[in-house]
């Protein structure tokens, strides 16, 4: 699991981009830092990726789910504790309604 988040005295957030892979922004309000994260979601999905995940600030999971279907994803919560959840994002993976076809009986 990666490091998810640092709260010291300059009240930094780090930001998951990739596993191992993280952005801080320095004297940067929580505002910025949801900013950053929303749009770095936003350009995965619009890259087209079938599947991904990214931790994301629960204070930031409805916005992140409403942008998501928008764009034709569904997502599913994974781990997580009070701040922040495992979210795994994924487009066009829902089942879809089965074909009909009509037959005749011989009767």
């Amino acid at each position: 699991m990666p490091v998810k988040a640092f709260r010291g005295p300059t009240h930094m957030r780090h930001i998951h981009l990739d596993d191992g892979l993280r952005l801080r922004f320095p004297a940067r309000s929580e505002d910025f830092d949801q900013g950053v994260e929303i749009g770095m979601v936003a350009v995965l999905m619009d890259q087209g990726m079938r599947e991904f995940s990214r931790w994301i600030s629960r204070g930031n999971l409805g916005q992140v789910e409403a942008i998501a279907k928008q764009m034709g994803y569904h997502t599913v919560e994974g781990s997580g504790d009070g701040e922040w959840v495992d979210l795994t994002f994924r487009h066009g993976l829902a089942k879809s309604k089965p074909s009909l076809r009509l037959v005749h009986s011989a009767g």
